[in-house]
């Protein structure tokens, strides 16, 4: 069973853009916006960028795993419509066999985010209403 609603998926491939957060090697948090795409295959989010192997934002992943990221309209109030996944990072590099990046190019480094726990508003319909469940990954 998929983590996210047809909605939340439709909503995911309407953004080009989200907010990455990871926490740095002295406790800080370190929030970036990246490229995504959602892996329907693997239920996934997978970000890619350029030079993202050398990243801040790939060492906080590979060194802790844990991740949060934020998608939203800009709204406040009603109108207000969002996404919040908190979850686990994988960071993947593998040059022999790259991964597609968001924007279809191959690329060796990829953050792979497995959602744990998955907030919602505004999405599921037209008045603010929040949908927010834990979810169970697959093995």
């Amino acid at each position: 069973m998929p983590a996210f609603t047809p909605a939340e998926i439709a909503y995911l491939q309407g953004q080009r853009l989200a907010r990455l957060a990871t926490v740095d090697s002295a406790g800080n948090p370190y929030v970036v916006p990246v490229g995504f795409r959602y892996n329907a295959d693997l239920d996934t989010i997978d970000i890619a960028g350029t030079n993202l192997g050398q990243s801040q934002k790939f060492r906080n992943v590979a060194r802790t795993g844990r991740v949060a990221l934020e998608w939203d309209n800009g709204q406040v109030g009603q109108g207000a419509s969002g996404l919040q996944i908190r979850g686990r990072g994988t960071a993947l590099s593998d040059a022999a066999k790259p991964f597609t990046a968001p924007w279809g190019a191959a690329v060796a480094d990829l953050i792979r985010v497995t959602p744990e726990h998955i907030t919602s508003w505004g999405i599921e319909s037209p008045t603010y209403t929040s949908n927010s469940r834990r979810v169970t990954a697959e093995p």
